[in-house]
């Protein structure tokens, strides 16, 4: 049995650590995998014919990133490929590919949390006719105008509670780390995402269904590079 130690860049709670685990402990001959998530750090026990580049590659396809490189003096027994390496402590710029990749993950399931709240809000508005009659920017208007984002908001922290669960993580801790992900980030894409549908309806609340596409490719591309600062600079991401 061989050990191998590797760094892992992105890690910034317990859920993001099982998923690091769980994606190692599907590699062939991997025996078991203890990761750190605080200092960034995952000890994997596995079979001699396990190679580095396979735990690297498990560890990518998870959204999490990879050191540029391995410190002198490493061995077959164990393979130190950082020691505290995390995205947050790295000098911040904007041509990280790796953060890129992960903050655009992260983006993806806020976006899927978001849109079944606003836009089953919205097609609701539509299918019912229940605003056909309200005046345009009146106080019932906002009222209604204001309800998508908030149901948006409510999805989005119940997905993200649901896959941090998956993760092995407790209920509580589960919700707790989804309120505490990056509002500004969720309401960003929200109002993106409503502003581009009354474009489409002339300012009337409801589902213009042509509109779809440009207000997932809106409601994506609005906070994806705040998502890259926040992870890159800070090192603080959804899962």
């Amino acid at each position: 049995m061989e050990t191998t130690i590797t760094g892992i860049g992105g890690m910034t709670c317990g859920g993001c650590g099982n998923n690091v685990a769980t994606a190692l402990g599907k590699v062939a001959g991997v025996e078991s995998a203890d990761v750190d998530h605080a200092i960034g750090i995952a000890t994997v026990s596995h079979s001699a014919g396990v190679l580095v580049s396979d735990l690297e590659a498990a560890i990518n396809i998870a959204g999490y990133s990879l050191p540029s490189t391995t410190p002198a003096g490493s061995d077959s027994a164990v393979t130190a490929i950082a020691s505290t390496s995390t995205i947050a402590t790295s000098g911040f710029n904007w041509s990280d590919g790796s953060v890129w990749k992960q903050s655009a993950n992260n983006t993806k399931w806020c976006l899927i949390g978001c849109a079944i709240g606003e836009f089953g809000t919205l097609a609701y508005y539509s299918f019912s006719e229940i605003t056909a009659e309200i005046v345009l920017y009146s106080n019932m208007w906002y009222f209604f105008a204001i309800l998508p984002l908030i149901n948006g908001l409510a999805t989005s922290v119940m997905l993200e509670t649901f896959l941090l669960m998956r993760g092995q993580m407790d209920f509580r801790g589960a919700l707790s780390t989804a309120f505490g992900m990056s509002f500004i980030s969720m309401l960003m894409m929200e109002i993106a995402m409503e502003f581009t549908d009354l474009l489409f309806t002339g300012g009337q609340l409801g589902m213009n269904y042509y509109a779809l596409p440009l207000m997932l490719l809106v409601g994506f591309l609005t906070p994806w590079p705040y998502n890259y600062w926040r992870l890159k600079k800070l090192g603080k991401a959804c899962h």
